[in-house]
């Protein structure tokens, strides 16, 4: 089956063709892409969502328990947070790799066949290479890290080359090891540009996804002037167990979790871009077909 619209990744493209791609494959591709990353990665959103919520029913607990006990808390709510924090923080490791893989596996399908995407295919490569995207997000959060604490600048130089490694995960199926590797022979000579794509791209997913966080911050504030002509003054927090706010803040957490994937789309385009300067890897692919049509 001929797709019409199917957008080419294997090319050079500058700053804005990279913005505007990005969103015209999502407008294009919003309902099989987004279902997909919900089909997976759905139910450990549930679950983070859960251990959120948990976690700020509890602290909320704890609060009115130091003010009624005068700074005495039950040990009880202090074991609660730490778990809640635990499980937030694994649940969400493991949210943001299963986006990101399955945003990257998603557009591997599409490349492979002309816009047709197949969706147990793509589950099957989340499943199999699971800890892999897992054992390669540890190591970068690791050196990153530690580029960080020597000066803050190779901090950011060692984030920006490696935001390519899970394209090159995906898309030459190489170790961690080498990708990690590979990375800065890809970005060389082209840091400040990919900087610069990363950056607006990050700029632009950031103040999309405050809109969705509005109506629970417009909900807050209403309910905090409520609060404030309480004479408790813990009658705030009771806005941690008021389910219209965990429901806004469901909405606002998925909204700007699903906007993330954009960033995952254009770091492709900046992946294929880069292959394609150093290693005319489409040029080639293009050039061997005509010669087989011939």
């Amino acid at each position: 089956m001929e797709i019409t619209n199917y957008i080419e990744f294997k090319k050079t493209r500058d700053l804005g063709t990279i913005i505007t791609d990005a969103f015209k494959f999502i407008r294009e591709n919003w309902k099989g892409y987004f279902g997909t990353i919900v089909r997976i990665a759905g139910p450990v959103f549930i679950v983070f969502i859960i251990a959120i919520a948990m976690y700020m029913r509890s602290f909320g607990a704890m609060i009115t328990d130091l003010s009624a006990n005068q700074g005495a808390a039950t040990p009880q709510f202090g074991v609660e947070l730490v778990v809640y924090v635990f499980l937030a923080f694994f649940t969400g490791l493991a949210l943001f790799v299963l986006m990101e893989m399955s945003s990257l596996y998603y557009i591997k399908s599409y490349i492979n066949n002309k816009g047709v995407v197949d969706r147990n295919e793509i589950i099957t490569n989340v499943k199999q290479n699971f800890l892999k995207f897992l054992g390669f997000g540890f190591l970068m959060s690791l050196i990153v890290l530690f580029g960080t604490m020597l000066c803050f600048a190779p901090g950011i130089y060692v984030f920006i080359a490696l935001s390519l490694g899970a394209s090159i995960l995906v898309f030459e199926n190489r170790s961690v090891g080498d990708t990690i590797s590979y990375c800065f022979t890809l970005i060389k000579d082209h840091w400040w540009e990919t900087f610069g794509v990363i950056l607006v791209v990050g700029l632009l997913v950031g103040v999309l996804g405050q809109i969705f966080g509005i109506p629970a911050v417009i909900y807050n504030f209403v309910k905090m002037g409520i609060s404030a002509s309480n004479d408790d003054p813990t009658a705030f927090l009771e806005i941690f167990s008021d389910p219209i706010y965990l429901i806004l803040m469901v909405i606002s957490y998925g909204g700007q979790f699903l906007l993330k994937s954009i960033s995952s789309i254009a770091s492709v385009f900046i992946y294929y871009d880069l292959n394609e300067q150093k290693n005319l890897t489409g040029t080639i692919e293009k050039i061997d077909s005509l010669g087989s049509n011939i």
